[in-house]
């Protein structure tokens, strides 16, 4: 649930950030959680690609030339999540912090388009 706080600006992004990594987190499951939700939250499912993914794979905060991003920015992203998870443990944190970012925004811009009227979705209705 903390991930969906996030994405709905209900927990500050930094501080989310740091609730997730703060404790013993395990890298893959919070992994292929932001896969998942990253996943169903952009709309093309043929190539996973949008304008709304391409705007948060260009406005991650942090350093451009960190390798997830140079990843993701390089590859369609199926390519990408499938190399990101191979990556020296150095880059998890990145990783992750680059995942969470792409949910919120493409998950935000899907609240704002295929949710605004409502949608069913429980995760939505966080209060």
């Amino acid at each position: 649930m903390i991930i969906n706080k996030i994405a709905q600006d209900k927990i500050d992004f930094d501080l989310g950030v740091h609730l997730l990594l703060d404790n013993k987190y395990s890298f893959e499951e919070l992994f292929k959680t932001l896969q998942f939700y990253i996943f169903n939250s952009i709309p093309n499912k043929t190539n996973y690609d949008s304008a709304a993914y391409q705007i948060a794979i260009n406005t991650i905060p942090l350093k451009p030339t960190f390798t997830p991003i140079v990843i993701l920015k390089s590859f369609p992203a199926k390519i990408a999540f499938s190399k990101l998870v191979f990556l020296p443990e150095n880059e998890n944190k990145k990783t992750i912090i680059s995942l969470l970012w792409i949910f919120k925004i493409t998950d935000t811009e899907r609240r704002n388009t295929e949710c605004k009227n409502g949608c069913g979705h429980f995760w939505h209705e966080i209060n």
